[in-house]
């Protein structure tokens, strides 16, 4: 094998750090020579500026060090043209047109929007709290930032100002705590300005943010859906028909008459309510050791008892999240609390809620299974 044989092969290794894919599988290398030892490859950037250029320059050159015979590198780095970017969507797409990943029958990926009656009970905060706890649990795990006029994902999941990198109308989701997370936020102009947008247009949105994302392969996509039973709650049963429905609610009765509306609009659009989450519950006062209900008593039991009725079959409450000062520090701080403080009450709770949402049911009667005849 000779020396510019063993450089390429070398090159295979090495992945482009937002596609995780082959730089060479991509396209991105475009030449490679060597004259006695001295080496110099040609990189082509999927996009000018590219944030990752120091880290491909780190990673190609400690590839290509380690072989045998290689006394220097020297990295030229340029920029596709429009049909090589074409060509890289082609592949992240597996040679399909732009379409919805999760939508289609061979997806894996289980999708679940978190919704609510009404705003103000900690629904986004519950959804980045899962997500979180999920990747700590080894799955792949995204989140959709759904609510389009209250998006507050980026804040909770530390992402403030982050934009993520497009190749013309594909972008990469951006990454923490090892949950890749889109939003409404990261596309505006600037982060004050409000989405007045109605219900066509939003069905769009929803569509696009879905469909241009390059997701990867996920285990989990947690959908943080706007409050109510609007035009985005109805898309997404239309988008994704297999997405199930989790209702989050506060303990007040009240709340639940709202809460279960949600649920409702969920069982008429054909999807799986899968369970409800109770907010803001009864703590203990560190001071007395006393069970404090600030929000009252019941609402969780109250939503999962209404739609049981409803839907004819058992929709478990999974859980009580107590209310906690410690899990709106950490949303206001960008570090959510089941790793900014793992022991706490609220973090314990949500990890618990975790486990039961990831098992499956023991009956393989509507799971989709990755074989194909």
């Amino acid at each position: 094998m000779s020396l510019i044989d063993l450089i390429a092969d070398a090159l295979t290794k090495v992945q482009d750090p937002e596609l995780h894919r082959s730089i060479t599988d991509l396209g991105m290398v475009e030449d490679v020579n060597e004259v006695d030892g001295a080496v110099t490859i040609d990189i082509l950037l999927t996009i000018s500026g590219c944030p990752m250029q120091d880290r491909l320059r780190s990673d190609i050159t400690h590839a290509v060090s380690d072989v045998s015979g290689v006394k220097s590198i020297a990295l030229n780095f340029g920029v596709m043209s429009q049909a090589q970017r074409d060509n890289v969507k082609k592949i992240m797409r597996n040679g399909r047109e732009k379409f919805i990943p999760f939508a289609q029958p061979e997806s894996l990926t289980r999708v679940i929007g978190i919704a609510s009656g009404k705003g103000g009970v900690g629904k986004s905060s519950v959804t980045v709290n899962l997500a979180v706890a999920a990747a700590a649990k080894g799955l792949r795990v995204g989140i959709l930032d759904a609510d389009v006029y209250g998006h507050s994902i980026p804040r909770l999941m530390g992402l403030m100002g982050q934009r993520p990198t497009a190749i013309d109308q594909m972008f990469i989701p951006l990454e923490s705590f090892g949950v890749k997370t889109v939003s409404m936020e990261m596309f505006k102009p600037e982060r004050s300005d409000a989405v007045a947008y109605r219900g066509p247009l939003l069905h769009r949105v929803l569509e696009q943010l879905l469909s241009d994302a390059y997701w990867g392969d996920l285990d989990l996509l947690l959908i943080d859906l706007p409050p109510g039973t609007g035009d985005l709650a109805i898309s997404l049963g239309q988008l994704i028909p297999t997405s199930e429905i989790l209702v989050v609610t506060t303990p007040q009765v009240a709340a639940a008459e709202v809460a279960e509306r949600a649920g409702r609009i969920a069982h008429q659009i054909h999807q799986q309510v899968i369970g409800v989450v109770e907010n803001m519950s009864e703590y203990t006062d560190p001071v007395t050791g006393s069970l404090v209900s600030l929000f009252g008593n019941g609402g969780g039991e109250e939503t999962a008892k209404r739609l049981s009725q409803l839907v004819g079959s058992d929709v478990a409450l999974l859980g009580k999240i107590p209310f906690s000062i410690d899990l709106r520090l950490g949303g206001d701080a960008g570090v959510p609390v089941v790793i900014s403080d793992p022991e706490s009450p609220s973090a314990k709770a949500l990890y618990e809620i975790t486990d039961k949402l990831i098992k499956r049911s023991k009956s393989l009667l509507g799971v989709r299974l990755g074989i194909t005849t």
